[in-house]
């Protein structure tokens, strides 16, 4: 039996906690066919090096990164993990599915129970990286969400990227915008959430987890990982 590692960033949150053990939970439901254990890269036990080496002895393993954009996580820490292990490898994180999109259209539906409004503005809050690829994953969220809403999306980063959401809040209203909402493109709860909470929006969404649509995404990148090798 392989081992799927479905590997997040960690967090000292316990709603964060709760989301991402609910999200596993429901990948173990998704891919009877695999033994799936949680790692994680930082903040919290086990770290995916540990699990690796500990299942790696007896199975082939691929590691699933529960991150929504290529960043130093999943091409530095995971990526290094891997190659020390040849039974391992690992896939593409999560953000680039079309799947994601329609999570962030439900989640901004569900914040917004009157619906749509003129003069409505969505930035897209994403946690941010300085890998240029991460970057590009966001954009590629952020184009299939405009094609889910009937408003105009641009894009803020909590960290490491620019335009920060702060100021991705501020110029929407500067253009005109007389409502801007937040569309928290983060996993779960925890600090990069508490980010994107804390800068300004009128409105902020639920991140992405739990979601069976999410655990859905790491059943087929698991399953194409495998057909692969």
């Amino acid at each position: 039996m392989t081992t799927l590692i479905a590997c997040s960033h960690g967090t000292g949150d316990p709603a964060g906690r709760s989301a991402v053990q609910e999200l596993v939970a429901d990948v173990r439901t998704l891919v009877p066919e695999a033994k799936v254990v949680h790692a994680v890269v930082d903040v919290e036990h086990p770290q995916i090096d540990a699990v690796i080496a500990a299942e790696s002895r007896s199975d082939d393993v691929v590691v699933v990164p529960l991150l929504l954009s290529v960043g130093y996580h999943t091409a530095v820490d995971i990526s290094r993990a891997v190659q020390s292990h040849p039974r391992a490898s690992q896939t593409a994180p999560l953000g680039t599915h079309p799947l994601v999109a329609d999570v962030l259209a439900d989640r901004l539906k569900s914040a917004l129970p009157d619906g749509w409004r003129r003069g409505d503005h969505v930035v897209l809050a994403a946690a941010g990286s300085s890998n240029p690829s991460a970057v590009r994953d966001v954009e590629v969220a952020a184009g299939r969400l405009r094609s889910r809403i009937p408003v105009s999306v641009s894009i803020g980063f909590a960290s490491a990227s620019t335009p920060r959401i702060v100021d991705a809040v501020a110029a929407a209203r500067e253009a005109g915008a007389q409502r801007v909402i937040a569309a928290s493109h983060v996993l779960a709860p925890g600090f990069f959430a508490g980010l994107v909470a804390g800068a300004g929006a009128d409105v902020v969404s639920d991140p992405l987890a739990p979601d069976e649509r999410i655990a859905a995404i790491v059943a087929e990148r698991f399953r194409t990982a495998r057909v692969a090798v």
